[in-house]
């Protein structure tokens, strides 16, 4: 079960990978961002969200990536890096 607090710290650090995407970001920074541990953070965020941070990441990126694709002249190689 979760609280009003809880999911609000949850749904900060939830934000913050939407807007930093492209940043590298880690567990460690993402708990803080909650005020969390990182053991504790992963354990939550993967009950509220069905998925891990890392999966949540990298499904943000590659939604990304594949707007890139559709709506640019970029190359792949472009879009990677």
């Amino acid at each position: 079960m979760f609280d009003v607090e809880e999911l609000g710290r949850l749904r900060r650090a939830r934000d913050r990978m939407d807007r930093e995407f492209a940043a590298p970001l880690d567990v460690d920074s993402l708990a803080d961002t909650a005020m969390m541990s990182p053991a504790h953070f992963s354990r939550r965020f993967r009950a509220a969200y069905a998925e891990t941070p890392y999966a949540y990441l990298m499904t943000r990126r590659i939604e990304r990536a594949k707007a890139l694709l559709r709506t640019t002249d970029r190359s792949v190689t472009e879009i990677c890096m």
